[in-house]
Protein backbone atom coordinates (compact mmCIF):
# COMPACT_ATOMS: atom_id res chain seq x y z
CA UNK A 1 0.00 0.00 0.00
CA UNK A 2 1.32 3.58 -0.93
CA UNK A 3 0.06 6.90 0.16
CA UNK A 4 2.57 8.83 -1.92
CA UNK A 5 3.60 7.94 -5.00
CA UNK A 6 6.54 9.38 -7.26
CA UNK A 7 7.15 12.41 -4.65
CA UNK A 8 10.04 14.62 -4.76
CA UNK A 9 9.99 16.80 -2.01
CA UNK A 10 13.53 17.98 -0.98
CA UNK A 11 13.66 17.11 2.32
CA UNK A 12 17.79 18.02 3.13
CA UNK A 13 16.46 21.27 1.56
CA UNK A 14 13.98 21.98 4.25
CA UNK A 15 16.12 20.80 7.31
CA UNK A 16 17.19 24.06 9.09
CA UNK A 17 13.66 24.96 10.25
CA UNK A 18 13.63 21.71 12.09
CA UNK A 19 17.33 21.97 13.30
CA UNK A 20 16.69 24.91 14.87
CA UNK A 21 13.34 23.67 15.97
CA UNK A 22 15.31 20.72 17.54
CA UNK A 23 17.82 22.84 19.01
CA UNK A 24 15.70 25.20 20.67
CA UNK A 25 13.47 22.36 22.57
CA UNK A 26 16.46 20.68 23.39
CA UNK A 27 17.88 24.23 25.14
CA UNK A 28 14.69 24.77 26.65
CA UNK A 29 14.86 21.16 28.18
CA UNK A 30 18.40 21.29 29.72
CA UNK A 31 17.86 24.68 31.20
CA UNK A 32 15.12 23.45 33.14
CA UNK A 33 17.08 20.23 33.80
CA UNK A 34 19.14 21.92 35.46
CA UNK A 35 17.27 24.60 36.90
CA UNK A 36 15.43 21.73 38.76
CA UNK A 37 18.54 19.82 39.70
CA UNK A 38 17.50 16.96 37.21
CA UNK A 39 14.71 15.28 36.03
CA UNK A 40 12.06 14.62 38.42
CA UNK A 41 11.99 10.91 39.37
CA UNK A 42 8.97 8.85 40.81
CA UNK A 43 9.04 6.41 43.55
CA UNK A 44 10.39 3.74 41.96
CA UNK A 45 13.58 6.13 41.23
CA UNK A 46 13.91 8.43 44.87
CA UNK A 47 12.42 5.67 47.02
CA UNK A 48 9.04 6.61 49.36
CA UNK A 49 5.79 5.64 50.12
CA UNK A 50 3.25 6.89 47.19
CA UNK A 51 -0.75 6.26 47.61
CA UNK A 52 -3.83 6.69 45.43
CA UNK A 53 -6.77 7.94 47.19
CA UNK A 54 -9.78 8.40 45.57
CA UNK A 55 -12.68 10.42 46.92
CA UNK A 56 -16.24 10.56 46.16
CA UNK A 57 -16.05 14.51 45.45
CA UNK A 58 -13.93 16.85 43.88
CA UNK A 59 -10.97 16.21 46.59
CA UNK A 60 -9.47 18.56 49.09
CA UNK A 61 -5.87 19.39 47.57
CA UNK A 62 -4.50 21.83 49.98
CA UNK A 63 -6.43 20.27 53.28
CA UNK A 64 -4.86 16.58 51.75
CA UNK A 65 -1.21 18.20 51.97
CA UNK A 66 -1.87 20.05 54.87
CA UNK A 67 -3.09 17.27 56.72
CA UNK A 68 -0.37 14.84 55.57
CA UNK A 69 1.90 17.76 56.08
CA UNK A 70 1.71 17.76 59.59
CA UNK A 71 2.40 13.95 60.85
CA UNK A 72 4.76 13.04 57.91
CA UNK A 73 8.17 14.91 57.54
CA UNK A 74 9.96 15.84 54.42
CA UNK A 75 8.29 16.80 51.27
CA UNK A 76 4.67 15.72 50.74
CA UNK A 77 3.73 16.05 46.87
CA UNK A 78 -0.62 15.54 46.34
CA UNK A 79 -1.46 15.91 42.67
CA UNK A 80 -4.69 15.39 41.05
CA UNK A 81 -5.04 12.53 38.73
CA UNK A 82 -6.82 14.06 35.62
CA UNK A 83 -10.20 13.43 34.46
CA UNK A 84 -10.99 11.24 38.16
CA UNK A 85 -11.43 12.29 42.07
CA UNK A 86 -8.64 11.44 42.69
CA UNK A 87 -5.53 11.94 43.90
CA UNK A 88 -1.60 10.44 44.23
CA UNK A 89 -0.20 11.08 47.46
CA UNK A 90 3.56 10.77 47.91
CA UNK A 91 6.34 11.09 50.99
CA UNK A 92 10.00 10.64 50.29
CA UNK A 93 10.99 9.38 53.29
CA UNK A 94 15.18 8.40 53.66
CA UNK A 95 14.93 5.81 56.60
CA UNK A 96 13.17 2.72 55.17
CA UNK A 97 12.44 1.65 58.32
CA UNK A 98 10.17 4.89 58.54
CA UNK A 99 8.66 3.52 55.25
CA UNK A 100 5.84 0.97 56.56
CA UNK A 101 5.15 3.27 59.54
CA UNK A 102 4.46 5.92 56.93
CA UNK A 103 1.71 4.17 55.31
CA UNK A 104 0.14 3.58 58.36
CA UNK A 105 0.17 7.36 59.23
CA UNK A 106 -0.93 8.44 55.52
CA UNK A 107 -3.85 6.00 56.01
CA UNK A 108 -4.58 6.93 59.54
CA UNK A 109 -4.43 10.65 59.32
CA UNK A 110 -6.63 10.43 56.39
CA UNK A 111 -9.40 9.04 58.07
CA UNK A 112 -9.38 11.46 61.20
CA UNK A 113 -9.72 13.72 58.77
CA UNK A 114 -12.51 12.57 56.52
CA UNK A 115 -13.81 9.81 58.15
CA UNK A 116 -15.61 9.54 61.16
CA UNK A 117 -13.37 7.40 63.47
CA UNK A 118 -14.88 8.36 66.67
CA UNK A 119 -17.60 6.48 65.99
CA UNK A 120 -16.15 3.28 66.66
CA UNK A 121 -17.51 1.81 63.28
CA UNK A 122 -15.02 0.08 60.31
CA UNK A 123 -14.82 2.34 57.40
CA UNK A 124 -16.41 -0.43 54.18
CA UNK A 125 -14.41 1.43 51.45
CA UNK A 126 -11.18 0.49 53.28
CA UNK A 127 -11.17 -2.71 54.57
CA UNK A 128 -10.39 -6.19 53.32
CA UNK A 129 -12.62 -9.11 53.15
CA UNK A 130 -10.75 -10.68 56.47
CA UNK A 131 -11.33 -7.82 58.52
CA UNK A 132 -14.66 -7.36 57.16
CA UNK A 133 -15.65 -11.18 58.04
CA UNK A 134 -14.17 -10.96 61.16
CA UNK A 135 -15.79 -7.64 62.22
CA UNK A 136 -19.14 -8.98 61.35
CA UNK A 137 -19.10 -12.57 63.08
CA UNK A 138 -20.17 -12.16 66.67
CA UNK A 139 -22.64 -8.78 65.67
CA UNK A 140 -24.12 -10.88 63.11
CA UNK A 141 -24.60 -13.85 65.88
CA UNK A 142 -26.18 -11.47 68.48
CA UNK A 143 -28.74 -10.85 65.39
CA UNK A 144 -29.60 -14.39 65.29
CA UNK A 145 -27.91 -14.68 61.61
CA UNK A 146 -26.54 -18.02 61.65
CA UNK A 147 -23.68 -18.00 58.78
CA UNK A 148 -20.59 -20.73 59.14
CA UNK A 149 -16.75 -19.21 58.76
CA UNK A 150 -16.90 -20.28 55.13
CA UNK A 151 -20.00 -18.50 54.49
CA UNK A 152 -19.26 -15.28 56.18
CA UNK A 153 -16.07 -15.50 54.02
CA UNK A 154 -17.75 -15.52 50.87
CA UNK A 155 -20.60 -12.83 51.84
CA UNK A 156 -17.49 -10.33 52.94
CA UNK A 157 -15.59 -11.26 49.35
CA UNK A 158 -19.01 -10.46 47.70
CA UNK A 159 -19.07 -7.36 49.75
CA UNK A 160 -15.57 -6.15 48.77
CA UNK A 161 -15.90 -7.33 45.16
CA UNK A 162 -19.03 -5.10 44.44
CA UNK A 163 -17.09 -2.39 46.04
CA UNK A 164 -14.40 -2.47 43.87
CA UNK A 165 -16.04 -3.46 40.66
CA UNK A 166 -17.07 -0.46 38.38
CA UNK A 167 -18.89 2.04 38.38
CA UNK A 168 -17.71 2.29 42.27
CA UNK A 169 -14.04 1.43 41.46
CA UNK A 170 -13.44 0.98 45.84
CA UNK A 171 -15.78 3.68 46.68
CA UNK A 172 -19.37 2.91 47.78
CA UNK A 173 -20.98 6.74 48.89
CA UNK A 174 -24.00 4.28 51.70
CA UNK A 175 -24.40 1.32 53.58
CA UNK A 176 -27.29 0.84 51.69
CA UNK A 177 -25.80 0.57 48.41
CA UNK A 178 -24.72 -2.77 49.57
CA UNK A 179 -28.52 -4.02 49.60
CA UNK A 180 -27.91 -4.99 45.60
CA UNK A 181 -25.31 -7.59 47.19
CA UNK A 182 -26.67 -11.34 46.76
CA UNK A 183 -26.58 -12.54 50.98
CA UNK A 184 -27.00 -9.47 52.08
CA UNK A 185 -30.78 -9.92 53.70
CA UNK A 186 -32.43 -6.71 55.42
CA UNK A 187 -30.98 -8.50 58.64
CA UNK A 188 -27.67 -8.61 57.49
CA UNK A 189 -27.97 -4.74 56.05
CA UNK A 190 -29.14 -3.83 59.75
CA UNK A 191 -26.09 -5.28 61.07
CA UNK A 192 -23.57 -3.78 58.27
CA UNK A 193 -25.46 -0.21 59.16
CA UNK A 194 -24.42 -0.58 62.90
CA UNK A 195 -21.29 -1.85 62.20
CA UNK A 196 -19.94 -0.13 59.18
CA UNK A 197 -19.53 3.00 57.87
CA UNK A 198 -18.71 4.42 54.43
CA UNK A 199 -15.67 7.16 54.50
CA UNK A 200 -15.95 9.62 51.57
CA UNK A 201 -12.61 8.16 50.55
CA UNK A 202 -11.02 4.96 49.87
CA UNK A 203 -7.18 3.60 49.57
CA UNK A 204 -6.61 1.97 45.77
CA UNK A 205 -3.25 1.48 46.57
CA UNK A 206 -0.18 2.18 47.80
CA UNK A 207 3.26 1.45 46.69
CA UNK A 208 6.56 1.60 48.71
CA UNK A 209 10.62 1.40 47.43
CA UNK A 210 12.78 1.85 49.85
CA UNK A 211 15.71 4.84 48.83
CA UNK A 212 18.66 1.98 48.42
CA UNK A 213 16.23 0.19 45.74
CA UNK A 214 15.02 3.04 43.96
CA UNK A 215 19.24 4.24 43.54
CA UNK A 216 20.07 0.83 41.90
CA UNK A 217 16.90 0.97 39.89
CA UNK A 218 17.72 4.43 38.79
CA UNK A 219 21.61 3.30 37.61
CA UNK A 220 20.47 0.22 36.14
CA UNK A 221 17.68 2.04 33.70
CA UNK A 222 20.84 4.57 32.96
CA UNK A 223 22.50 2.01 32.08
CA UNK A 224 20.19 0.12 29.79
CA UNK A 225 19.45 2.96 27.87
CA UNK A 226 23.35 3.45 27.25
CA UNK A 227 23.76 -0.21 26.54
CA UNK A 228 20.56 -0.46 23.86
CA UNK A 229 22.66 2.79 22.01
CA UNK A 230 25.91 0.93 21.73
CA UNK A 231 24.60 -2.16 20.55
CA UNK A 232 22.77 -0.48 18.05
CA UNK A 233 25.78 1.65 17.12
CA UNK A 234 28.17 -1.58 17.14
CA UNK A 235 25.25 -3.05 14.73
CA UNK A 236 24.35 0.05 12.08
CA UNK A 237 28.77 0.36 11.92
CA UNK A 238 28.85 -3.12 11.04
CA UNK A 239 25.71 -3.55 9.12
CA UNK A 240 26.63 -0.39 6.99
CA UNK A 241 29.04 2.32 7.93
CA UNK A 242 30.42 3.68 11.17
CA UNK A 243 28.84 7.28 9.94
CA UNK A 244 25.51 5.75 9.44
CA UNK A 245 25.67 4.44 13.04
CA UNK A 246 27.04 7.58 14.52
CA UNK A 247 24.32 9.60 12.62
CA UNK A 248 21.52 7.40 13.78
CA UNK A 249 22.81 6.89 17.51
CA UNK A 250 22.38 11.14 17.59
CA UNK A 251 18.95 11.30 15.80
CA UNK A 252 18.29 8.71 18.50
CA UNK A 253 19.80 10.48 21.26
CA UNK A 254 18.40 13.92 19.75
CA UNK A 255 15.00 11.79 20.45
CA UNK A 256 15.67 10.76 23.89
CA UNK A 257 16.56 14.25 25.25
CA UNK A 258 14.11 16.26 23.62
CA UNK A 259 11.55 13.53 25.78
CA UNK A 260 13.21 14.07 28.70
CA UNK A 261 13.57 17.78 28.45
CA UNK A 262 9.76 17.76 27.95
CA UNK A 263 8.80 15.94 31.27
CA UNK A 264 11.03 18.25 32.85
CA UNK A 265 9.37 21.09 31.38
CA UNK A 266 6.05 19.37 32.15
CA UNK A 267 6.80 18.25 36.12
CA UNK A 268 6.17 15.09 34.66
CA UNK A 269 7.59 12.27 36.65
CA UNK A 270 10.25 9.82 35.36
CA UNK A 271 9.06 5.98 36.63
CA UNK A 272 9.98 2.54 35.22
CA UNK A 273 7.17 2.91 32.62
CA UNK A 274 8.39 6.11 31.21
CA UNK A 275 12.20 3.93 30.84
CA UNK A 276 10.19 1.50 29.50
CA UNK A 277 8.90 4.24 27.21
CA UNK A 278 12.43 5.30 25.96
CA UNK A 279 13.70 1.86 25.18
CA UNK A 280 10.97 1.56 22.96
CA UNK A 281 11.17 4.81 21.25
CA UNK A 282 14.93 4.01 20.38
CA UNK A 283 14.26 0.50 19.00
CA UNK A 284 11.82 2.20 17.10
CA UNK A 285 13.39 5.03 15.70
CA UNK A 286 16.64 3.13 15.08
CA UNK A 287 13.94 0.74 12.92
CA UNK A 288 12.85 3.50 10.75
CA UNK A 289 16.90 5.41 10.28
CA UNK A 290 17.63 1.76 9.27
CA UNK A 291 15.51 1.42 6.42
CA UNK A 292 16.12 4.66 4.98
CA UNK A 293 19.68 4.26 5.08
CA UNK A 294 19.42 0.75 3.28
CA UNK A 295 17.88 2.13 0.79
CA UNK A 296 20.29 5.11 0.42
CA UNK A 297 22.78 2.19 0.65
CA UNK A 298 21.06 0.41 -2.53
CA UNK A 299 20.59 3.76 -4.61
CA UNK A 300 24.17 4.29 -4.17
CA UNK A 301 25.01 1.58 -6.52
CA UNK A 302 22.15 2.51 -9.03
CA UNK A 303 22.71 6.38 -8.68
CA UNK A 304 26.33 6.53 -9.24
CA UNK A 305 26.71 9.62 -11.23
CA UNK A 306 24.08 11.64 -8.47
CA UNK A 307 25.23 13.38 -5.61
CA UNK A 308 24.74 12.00 -1.85
CA UNK A 309 22.17 15.06 -1.15
CA UNK A 310 20.01 13.84 -4.23
CA UNK A 311 20.51 10.32 -3.25
CA UNK A 312 19.29 10.73 0.44
CA UNK A 313 16.55 12.81 -0.98
CA UNK A 314 15.16 10.31 -3.45
CA UNK A 315 15.32 7.25 -0.90
CA UNK A 316 13.54 9.27 1.41
CA UNK A 317 10.86 10.15 -1.06
CA UNK A 318 10.99 6.44 -1.56
CA UNK A 319 10.10 5.26 1.83
CA UNK A 320 7.76 7.69 2.47
CA UNK A 321 4.59 5.64 2.34
CA UNK A 322 6.09 3.49 4.91
CA UNK A 323 7.65 6.05 7.41
CA UNK A 324 4.04 7.53 7.33
CA UNK A 325 1.99 4.75 7.64
CA UNK A 326 4.08 3.24 10.28
CA UNK A 327 4.70 6.26 12.24
CA UNK A 328 0.78 7.41 11.57
CA UNK A 329 -0.70 3.75 13.33
CA UNK A 330 1.79 3.91 16.10
CA UNK A 331 0.88 7.40 16.99
CA UNK A 332 -2.82 7.02 16.96
CA UNK A 333 -1.78 3.92 19.39
CA UNK A 334 0.17 6.23 21.72
CA UNK A 335 -2.60 8.65 21.48
CA UNK A 336 -5.43 6.56 22.44
CA UNK A 337 -3.05 5.29 25.29
CA UNK A 338 -2.76 8.93 26.41
CA UNK A 339 -6.65 9.51 25.90
CA UNK A 340 -7.66 6.48 27.68
CA UNK A 341 -5.05 4.51 29.64
CA UNK A 342 -5.59 5.92 32.87
CA UNK A 343 -3.29 7.69 35.13
CA UNK A 344 -0.84 4.29 35.85
CA UNK A 345 0.01 4.70 31.93
CA UNK A 346 -0.20 8.49 31.34
CA UNK A 347 4.08 8.86 31.96
CA UNK A 348 4.55 6.08 29.70
CA UNK A 349 2.33 7.13 26.67
CA UNK A 350 2.91 10.56 26.77
CA UNK A 351 6.56 9.78 26.20
CA UNK A 352 5.57 7.66 23.19
CA UNK A 353 3.30 10.25 21.76
CA UNK A 354 6.49 12.66 21.85
CA UNK A 355 8.75 10.46 21.23
CA UNK A 356 7.31 9.31 18.00
CA UNK A 357 6.58 12.51 16.79
CA UNK A 358 10.03 13.79 17.61
CA UNK A 359 11.27 10.62 15.94
CA UNK A 360 9.77 10.79 12.47
CA UNK A 361 11.02 13.99 11.50
CA UNK A 362 14.49 13.40 12.94
CA UNK A 363 15.24 10.17 10.90
CA UNK A 364 14.34 12.74 7.56
CA UNK A 365 15.83 16.00 9.27
CA UNK A 366 18.75 14.88 11.54
CA UNK A 367 19.93 11.69 10.58
CA UNK A 368 20.24 11.79 6.70
CA UNK A 369 22.15 15.37 6.93
CA UNK A 370 24.39 14.67 9.34
CA UNK A 371 25.48 11.73 6.77
CA UNK A 372 26.08 14.06 3.95
CA UNK A 373 27.96 16.63 6.06
CA UNK A 374 30.61 14.09 7.06
CA UNK A 375 30.72 12.56 3.58
CA UNK A 376 30.85 16.41 2.26
CA UNK A 377 33.43 17.44 4.55
CA UNK A 378 35.65 13.89 3.93
CA UNK A 379 35.69 15.04 0.23
CA UNK A 380 36.87 18.44 1.11
CA UNK A 381 39.97 17.04 3.09
CA UNK A 382 40.87 14.82 -0.01
CA UNK A 383 40.47 17.88 -1.94
CA UNK A 384 42.89 19.92 0.60
CA UNK A 385 46.45 20.02 -1.18
CA UNK A 386 49.31 19.54 1.74
CA UNK A 387 51.43 22.07 2.89
CA UNK A 388 53.55 22.92 0.59
CA UNK A 389 52.23 21.59 -2.36
CA UNK A 390 50.56 23.07 -5.25
CA UNK A 391 47.28 20.94 -6.98
CA UNK A 392 46.74 21.31 -10.56
CA UNK A 393 43.95 19.80 -12.56
CA UNK A 394 44.83 17.26 -15.42
CA UNK A 395 42.00 15.64 -17.65
CA UNK A 396 42.00 11.89 -17.82
CA UNK A 397 42.94 9.79 -20.70
CA UNK A 398 39.46 9.57 -21.51
CA UNK A 399 38.69 13.37 -21.93
CA UNK A 400 36.05 12.74 -19.19
CA UNK A 401 34.46 15.52 -17.47
CA UNK A 402 35.31 13.93 -14.46
CA UNK A 403 38.57 15.84 -12.61
CA UNK A 404 41.54 14.41 -10.31
CA UNK A 405 43.72 16.47 -7.95
CA UNK A 406 47.10 16.06 -8.07
CA UNK A 407 49.93 17.18 -6.07
CA UNK A 408 53.03 19.07 -7.39
CA UNK A 409 55.50 19.01 -4.49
Amino acid sequence: MELFKDTNFDFLGRKWPFIIGSLVLIAAGVISLIAKGGPSYGIDFRGGALMYVRFASDPPISKIRAAIGEKIPGDVSVQRVVGENEVMIGTEIADEKQLNQAREIMARTLEATFGDPDSGKLNINNASADVLSNRLRDPLLKANVALSDEELGDLAARITHYRDTPPRSGLITGIGNLSAVEGVTPAVLSVLTQETYAAPFAIRSVEIVGPKIGAELRQQALLAVLYALGGMLIYIGFRFEWIYGFAAILAIFHDVLITVGFFSLLDYEISLTVVAALLTLVGYSVNDTIVIFDRVRENLKLMRRESLHNIVNVSVNQTLSRTVLTSGLTLIAALSLLLFGGPVLHGFSFALVIGFVVGSYSTLFIAGPIMVWWHEFMERRKRRPPAGGTPVREHTKSGAQRKELKTVK
